[in-house]
């Protein structure tokens, strides 16, 4: 199994960012052996439709499972049509947040928690 986490950095100390499609990276782990990968999000930086193009990236790698701090509404249809399980409500870091996934201390989203243009700054 790989999962996803929203990050502001590229390695497992990082921390969890609470925005998806425009969070800086997203760390690639499989949970059971701690296998990860960083992943540059190149949709940061998108004038629009970067929870779109943040989901493509991360449903490009297969990942089943999906930790961020918020998901718009773009991005969660485009996540759920890849059928990839959202979660949030993890905190500190990226091992941190593997660990609370793990524990099942995540809460499971079934509708977009923002709306759009969220991330923007």
């Amino acid at each position: 199994m790989k999962i996803a986490i929203s990050c502001t950095g590229s390695t497992l100390d990082s921390e969890v960012d609470p925005r998806f499609g425009r969070c800086s990276y997203f760390i690639i782990v499989n949970p059971d052996t701690m296998e990860w990968e960083a992943l540059s999000n190149e949709a940061a930086q998108m004038g629009g439709g970067a929870g779109i193009k943040a989901a493509q990236l991360v449903a490009d790698k297969g990942i089943e499972a999906m930790i961020s701090g918020n998901y718009g509404p773009n991005a969660f249809q485009s996540l759920m049509a890849a059928n990839i399980r959202l979660f949030t409500g993890a905190s500190g870091s990226v091992r941190d947040a593997i660990d609370q996934y793990q524990k099942g201390q995540l809460s499971e989203s079934t509708e977009p928690s923002v709306g759009r243009r969220f991330g923007m700054r």
